[in-house]
């Protein structure tokens, strides 16, 4: 039996009857991360790390039936063993791992593999098959050490700042904004936040994440240290009254789509960091042959030069076709993460696999294997 099948909506386990990250309102989701096409509303039951309840609660509503696991707390649904591990993405992200009569499946969502202080690092774990990403799976992207970027971000808030200019960062609200705010150098200046910001800044404070003092710009009591500023805003804000109040500022967008020649041309910003959170191309095979499967699905990016590759890599390889991939969608649009479209315009049903209609409508209830 197929652990993990597609079906309209979303990735489908027949044996234990629930969805992964599904785009469509379900019975039950396992939800591997708070991102708008990962994680979204009208479920009946949601089943996610416990890192990122909060997240999840502040996104779907205070009110969601949701049950937490810790990583690498195991619970046995209708025979099929499932726990959470570090995605190493953003905070509470996991890889889903299924274990049914000794086969072993492992569902990533989204990851990446080097760890920024944010959240849990990505954790390899071994299974028959890897459901993964491809986002960025293409040789030319490969990032710089994060070490490097906010050192380059940091010199760039610094030379604005010596001009009495403030720097406006474009950045996505939940994850980047908070990795990035974890290397800032809050002694060039103050450090101003959208109100899509802040909320999730608080959640991550709460979850334990040392992150700089932030505040919105009509709180201000000194106006006049706009100038030495840094504003942290998401895509969505550029080219709004919003940004009318920063005056002379300089602007720049942090993603891995800047590693692509035009990218910050036609986001139309003065500067460009590389910058995501996702895996770049040595990640991603690193990642893949960590976990020394022999079958890859691939569910969403740069999907058939993955496949390619790791066929030319002697596995066993093919896509899913679903409606992720969020990053790809507000970097280019600016839309808010919960409107990203489908990969390529594509239904899930062009691809479907056969996979059996689940009828139980059971709570999946924690018991400790």
């Amino acid at each position: 039996m197929e652990l993990v099948v597609a079906r309209p909506e979303g990735l489908y386990c027949p044996p234990g009857d629930f969805y992964i990250d599904p785009w469509r309102q379900v019975e039950r989701a396992v939800i591997t991360h708070g991102h708008g096409d990962h994680a979204r509303t009208g479920h009946s039951h949601y089943l996610a790390a416990a890192a990122g309840e909060g997240i999840l609660r502040k996104r779907l509503g205070e009110d969601i039936n949701l049950l937490t696991l810790e990583y690498g707390e195991v619970i046995n649904h209708h025979g099929v063993k499932l726990s959470l591990h570090p995605a190493g993405h953003v905070l509470g992200s996991a890889q889903v791992r299924l274990e049914y009569k000794g086969e072993v499946w492992v569902a990533s969502g989204d990851y990446k593999v080097e760890a920024d202080g944010t959240c849990p690092p990505f954790e390899s774990v071994r299974c028959h098959t890897f459901i993964t990403e491809s986002t960025f799976g293409l040789p030319i992207y490969k990032w710089q050490p994060q070490s490097e970027i906010f050192a380059d971000i940091n010199q760039w808030w610094q030379n604005n700042a010596d001009n009495n200019r403030t720097s406006v960062l474009f950045c996505y609200a939940f994850g980047k904004a908070q990795r990035i705010l974890s290397g800032l150098n809050p002694h060039i200046g103050p450090i101003l936040v959208h109100g899509a910001v802040e909320p999730l800044n608080k959640v991550y404070r709460e979850g334990g994440v040392n992150l700089p003092a932030t505040q919105y710009v009509s709180d201000m009591q000194d106006k006049s240290q706009i100038g030495k500023s840094i504003v942290l805003a998401p895509p969505s804000a550029q080219g709004t009254t919003w940004m009318k109040r920063f005056g002379d500022y300089s602007d720049a967008f942090a993603s891995g789509w800047m590693q692509l020649r035009g990218t910050r041309r036609r986001r139309g910003v003065d500067r460009g960091f590389i910058m995501s959170d996702h895996a770049d191309w040595p990640g991603l095979q690193a990642a893949i042959q960590a976990t020394g499967a022999e079958r890859v699905f691939v569910t969403h990016g740069q999907v058939h030069p993955m496949v390619r590759w790791l066929c030319e890599q002697g596995l066993d390889a093919q896509g899913f076709v679903t409606e992720y991939g969020e990053e790809a969608a507000e970097a280019e649009t600016g839309l808010p993460e919960t409107d990203a479209p489908s990969e390529a315009g594509l239904s899930p049903e062009a691809t479907m696999p056969p996979g059996a209609e689940g009828s139980a409508h059971m709570n999946m209830t924690k018991a400790t294997v």
